[in-house]
């Protein structure tokens, strides 16, 4: 019989800190009634400083899935860990998240993605081809994010900053012989060509070859050393992520039901039979959108952006946990995960629970 991929605990964190919208207005010129007609936000958490990080937070969301899964964290035989806001530029997350468990004696892999909002579905279909070739049995899924350590709390970055939160989600991924039941699909796509629409661009590399009208207050060629973080960079506030919200708004809009209308069809299934769509939680107007696009009822729909912001990679783990724990998903239930972010990249995922 041919095995598939199940989802057999799931688990989320969210801090105790919560931001709401009039908080921010200390610190820039916003106001509840605009960020919410923008982006259907009320309030966000935000970790603490001094003691939680992107690995603690996915520590705590893995602890709460291998529980549910009935396993021991030692049982746990392969780590993906997807994020953006990693503790450090390097080492990825997931070998954080192994010491953070206590699981290193075991020496498993652990693999970082970095795919931003798509970063969970990305996790989840790599998940996938493991499971079904038999190379791992408890593979341990975790989409986290700290993001409030890195944004620009003036009003000329309130057009990311009030959109993002912190949080994490994660999901311990089992072979299962049931016919019919486990991940029936996943699709992935991407496109370069906007890249820097929605991107985190200093630090970093590149040396200003992608970016050749601004001036970044590079050295010149013949002085090593001194491009990756700049006196300029500080002193323009280019050390924050940027976003052209009207690009990335009007290509999320046409891939979100695009990539989801091909796993219906790769499934020979239609949105009529889609017991729950867990999107990532980029904005509730795109939410809004792609449900009246695929003709779904509010109660074929779960969204949490409301009380938690953009969680990026963390925000399909920590809605689908939320709604598992709310009854929303029970056995049988067919469920469709879908999103899109920097990249662009996007992708969906259809499970029969």
């Amino acid at each position: 019989m041919a095995v598939q991929t199940k989802i057999a605990g799931l688990g989320h964190y969210v801090p105790e800190n919560i931001i709401k919208n009039q908080d921010l207005t200390q610190f820039m010129d916003t106001s509840d009634e605009w960020i919410q007609e923008r982006t259907g936000i009320k309030e966000r958490r935000y970790g603490a400083k001094h003691n939680e990080t992107t690995t603690t937070m996915g520590a705590q969301a893995a602890t709460m899935a291998i529980e549910k899964a009935g396993i021991s964290k030692e049982d746990i035989d392969f780590i993906i860990f997807a994020t953006l806001s990693p503790d450090y530029y390097f080492p990825g997350c997931g070998v954080l998240l192994q010491r953070e468990l206590g699981i290193t004696k075991t020496e498993i892999g652990a693999l970082d993605i970095r795919n931003q909002c798509s970063g969970f579905i990305y996790g989840l279909s790599i998940a996938d081809q493991f499971i079904k070739t038999g190379m791992y049995k408890n593979i341990l899924l975790v989409g986290a994010e700290m993001h409030s350590m890195g944004l620009d709390f003036t009003t000329e970055g309130r057009g990311v900053t009030v959109i993002f939160g912190d949080g994490a989600g994660a999901a311990v991924l089992q072979p299962t012989e049931e016919s019919g039941k486990g991940i029936l699909t996943t699709h992935l796509h991407s496109d370069g060509t906007h890249a820097e629409e929605l991107a985190f661009i200093n630090p970093g590399s590149h040396g200003g070859y992608h970016l050749k009208d601004k001036d970044f207050g590079y050295p010149p060629e013949n002085e090593p050393g001194g491009i990756f973080v700049t006196q300029k960079m500080v002193d323009d506030g280019q050390l924050f992520p940027n976003m052209n919200g009207q690009v990335v708004f009007k290509k999320a809009v046409v891939k979100f039901p695009e990539v989801i209308k091909e796993a219906l069809e790769k499934t020979s299934l239609s949105s009529e039979d889609i017991s729950l769509l867990v999107p990532h939680q980029a904005n509730l107007r795109i939410s809004a959108f792609v449900q009246r696009s695929l003709g779904l009822r509010d109660d074929q729909v779960f969204n949490n952006i409301q009380k938690y912001g953009n969680t990026t990679a963390a925000s399909i783990p920590i809605a689908l946990s939320e709604a598992f724990q709310e009854g929303r998903v029970k056995d049988g239930d067919l469920i469709c995960l879908a999103a899109f972010g920097s990249g662009f990249t996007w992708g969906s995922a259809l499970i029969r629970w």
